[in-house]
């Protein structure tokens, strides 16, 4: 049993294998009249696709989106939105001879010790591919996010300490060149956010927001604001300060007690290096024993271009989820008085 399903009330629910025969989504929750079409899908699936470039994976997927329910005269129905994207460029024959072998650095190990059974096409849904069923849903909470005057925004912010343009191609072209690979940070914005998102102690909207990041494979650290240099500051000097109802610093990243203030949410996270890589590495097979692995392929020599849509949509589907829990709280905190 794996869990699928993200969100309360806003619930996103991903399907599909690297190689299998399509990835997809299945959005319930979504209110009424937001105007969708796949043309809001495509910019997002465009910049998570493989395929675009010399720096990227080469395996070559349109990533097409099909609206199979939910939508109707180009507006949302409050039906399920399921939404789909079929594979058309696998070769599953190019992880056969892998079969028995756990990839350093990739849940091969883990899946296994934990089903008896892994899909070694790329993964399965431990796959860098299970990422589009995400982006499909991001893409639909986006929309329901601009009727609230919310904007998600990501950029790379440094590529294995690299922090300028040419700097962080520069670091991606010398690990590709000697069949390695690099991570970087993601930096993603939300602005326009209203004060009053999230619930106290255990519905906290930062550790949602932590949670929802880690749920990535390739995310192994997030912080929010000034995250852990927080912890070499003084509180004179971390503490956003107010005057006349706003605030003049930002240093929480636009949360405070796990609700939003009204400032911009920022969220970083820290992207680990592309696990397959061509430089040979110690590993064992499935039978225990010592072998050498080099991982041959199309691979991405640094995933984090890649993520950063990826990272935009699951902070849209924490806080579509948020808004919906804070309409509802508002209906039921005001009730109208019988007259």
């Amino acid at each position: 049993m794996t869990m699928n399903t993200f969100g309360q009330i806003f619930r996103c629910t991903t399907f599909g294998e690297s190689h299998g025969p399509a990835l997809g989504a299945v959005v319930d929750g979504c209110p009424p009249g937001i105007v969708f079409s796949d043309d809001d899908i495509r910019p997002l699936l465009d910049r998570r696709r493989p395929g675009t470039g010399p720096l990227v994976s080469s395996r070559q997927e349109p990533d097409e989106a099909v609206i199979l329910s939910g939508v109707f005269d180009g507006m949302t129905t409050g039906a399920p939105v399921a939404m789909v994207v079929y594979n058309r460029d696998q070769r599953s024959g190019d992880y056969h001879a892998i079969k028995d072998v756990f990839r350093p650095g990739h849940a091969d190990f883990t899946y296994f010790m934990k089903y008896g059974i892994r899909d070694y096409r790329g993964g399965g849904r431990s796959s860098g591919r299970e990422t589009v069923g995400r982006v499909l849903g991001g893409a639909l909470a986006m929309k329901l996010l601009r009727e609230y005057s919310i904007l998600i925004r990501g950029r790379a912010r440094e590529i294995h300490a690299a922090t300028t343009g040419e700097g962080m191609e520069a670091e991606i072209r010398q690990a590709q060149g000697a069949d390695d690979s690099v991570g970087g940070i993601v930096e993603i914005t939300a602005s326009g956010c209203p004060a009053g998102l999230g619930d106290p102690v255990f519905g906290k909207l930062d550790a949602r927001i932590a949670a929802a990041m880690v749920s990535i494979g390739a995310v192994k650290g997030v912080e929010i604001g000034d995250g852990f240099a927080a912890a070499r500051m003084f509180g004179s000097e971390h503490n956003d300060e107010m005057r006349s109802g706003d605030f003049m610093t930002n240093h929480c990243g636009g949360i405070l007690g796990g609700i939003s203030t009204g400032a911009d949410i920022i969220v970083r996270i820290a992207v680990k290096p592309t696990p397959s890589i061509a430089r040979p590495q110690h590993t064992i097979d499935t039978e225990g024993g010592d072998t050498i692995i080099s991982i041959m392929g199309r691979h991405d020599p640094c995933i984090v271009p890649r993520v950063i849509p990826v990272a935009e949509s699951m902070l849209a589907l924490v806080l579509a989820d948020a808004v919906l829990e804070q309409e509802k709280n508002r209906m039921f905190s005001h009730p109208r008085v019988p007259r």
